[in-house]
């Protein structure tokens, strides 16, 4: 079967291309009953990893373990060498997604063909990378990496194409998540699809609600944090989520159990609201670029909720407050993207999406015999991505230097000055030889290279491709010898 995995940041859920339907796939646990949904944590049992359902039940027991890992990946430093400790041990990032991605494929019941995945759109290329190696490693055929917020128009447009009209073809995506918050203005047109903007935040997301309402209850119970164990903590952080998750637009107040050593309290939920409603008006002040006033110029169908963190009853309240009707919430909010994935991925549905980078990609590069650096843009924020296949972008110049030393970095935005502004990931250091006596060296030998200016250098080429997925790749070639070497950016060299 056709299938579309969302990994989350709490949970991870999977639906099916059925004959033009789309069912959320079941996933049981140890006791048989079925969920739609796989946990996403990890636990060091003894000295065996488990994962979704026996690490949630090994995490009660005391076992070291490991939630939000997906927060670990969107951090800026994160790179296919990244470690993380667990239990005393040290692991890697990669290999613990991999183990739990195996996992998933295993739990899953049906027979796994073709499957696309979904990542934040705000993911950096590192994330991007990771994600497809760790399918790859665990047997999956990824056919496609959409933007999580794309794949969501693809389930609006599936289930409320009423909304849509000749005068209003756009649908803005507002997408919380556990762990991230995305947004995306897509225009649709048919089974065409174009992402028009995107906007987000990498960490901002259900775990934070989730951390404020931990700290009211310590707060209300005179405790102060330092006095609960990381265990209990972490124990704390659960019993939220849960009391969150089920809180209704009528439930008034909300007991928390701290821990078995403490009282449990009853908390005002307007208290709690209050405490979050900021968290909800920076997603609003994120979005805003993409939907403006959403009058009658703006084209906009709606705003569409998905994404586990907009079932808070308070997030669509405050939406309806400032954009009125037009606010809808998916009716199936945490499989919005599992189900968009699923008909992307379905050869019958016969969708197209034409996506856009999210970041830009720039350079920067030395000057004045090394004593400089100058900027260069390489790939503007929302460049379009091409529907398959790759598309390339080449720049030729004469090298100055003896030897090329690139540090590139992701960015939202560039300043007046063509800096780049925002939140900057660092990409890729490369160091390229155009004095072919340096040629022989390996990259540490190169970083001790002092970079000197040299007159009559060589002519050199730089070739950038893009894939569907962002992905990117650079090849720099000496045109007058031949000399070419391919780098693959989002791996850190």
């Amino acid at each position: 079967m056709r299938i579309g995995i969302d990994v989350g940041t709490t949970r991870t859920i999977a639906a099916g291309a059925d004959r033009g339907n789309y069912p959320v796939l079941s996933f049981q646990d140890p006791d048989g009953d079925p969920h739609g949904h796989f946990p996403s944590v990890i636990a060091l049992d003894g000295d065996a990893l488990v994962h979704g359902f026996e690490a949630e039940r090994a995490a009660r027991a005391g076992a070291p373990h490991l939630r939000s890992f997906k927060r670990l990946l969107g951090d800026p430093t994160t790179h296919p060498g990244t470690t993380v400790e667990l239990g005393g041990r040290e692991f890697a990032l990669l290999d613990l997604l991999t183990g739990y991605l195996t996992a998933v494929r295993t739990a899953l019941p049906v027979p796994v063909g073709e499957v696309a995945v979904s990542v934040p759109a705000h993911a950096h290329s590192a994330q991007r990378v990771m994600t497809l190696e760790a399918f790859r490693r665990a047997g999956i055929d990824v056919i496609a990496m959409i933007n999580e917020p794309s794949a969501a128009g693809f389930e609006y447009t599936h289930h409320q194409s009423r909304s849509l009209t000749s005068r209003r073809t756009r649908i803005a995506v507002y997408d919380l998540g556990g762990g991230t918050f995305d947004s995306s203005l897509v225009e649709a047109d048919g089974a065409s699809h174009v992402v028009l903007g995107s906007r987000g935040e990498n960490r901002l997301g259900g775990d934070d609600f989730d951390e404020v309402l931990a700290e009211l209850a310590l707060e209300r119970a005179g405790i102060r944090p330092e006095d609960l164990s990381a265990a209990q903590h972490a124990a704390l952080r659960e019993e939220c989520r849960e009391a969150k998750e089920r809180l209704t637009p009528q439930t008034r107040r909300v007991m928390i159990e701290i821990s078995a050593e403490h009282d449990p309290v009853i908390l005002s939920v307007d208290d709690f609201y209050a405490a979050a409603a900021p968290l909800i008006e920076r997603t609003l002040e994120v979005m805003a670029p993409l939907v403006g006033a959403l009058d009658a110029d703006s084209g906009i169908a709606g705003i569409y909720l998905v994404g586990g963190g907009s079932g808070l009853p308070l997030v669509a309240r405050l939406l309806r407050e400032r954009f009125g009707r037009r606010v809808h919430r998916s009716p199936y909010p945490a499989a919005s993207t599992a189900i968009g994935l699923a008909i992307a991925v379905d050869p019958d549905a016969d969708v197209t999406l034409t996506d856009r980078l999210s970041r830009g990609i720039g350079v920067f590069r030395e000057a004045d015999s090394g004593e400089g650096v100058a900027f260069d843009q390489v790939l503007t924020p929302e460049a379009p991505l091409p529907q398959t296949g790759s598309t390339s972008v080449t720049r030729r110049y004469t090298a100055a230097h003896n030897l090329g030393w690139f540090r590139y970095v992701e960015h939202p935005a560039l300043d007046d000055a063509g800096e780049p502004r925002g939140d900057l990931v660092p990409y890729a250091d490369v160091l390229f030889p155009f004095d072919p006596a340096l040629r022989e060296l390996d990259a540490a030998e190169l970083a001790a290279v002092t970079v000197e200016r040299r007159e009559g250098g060589p002519e050199i080429e730089e070739t950038y491709t893009v894939d569907a997925a962002g992905i990117v790749t650079v090849r720099i070639t000496d045109l007058s010898s031949g000399f070419s070497r391919e780098y693959g950016l989002a791996r850190r060299g």
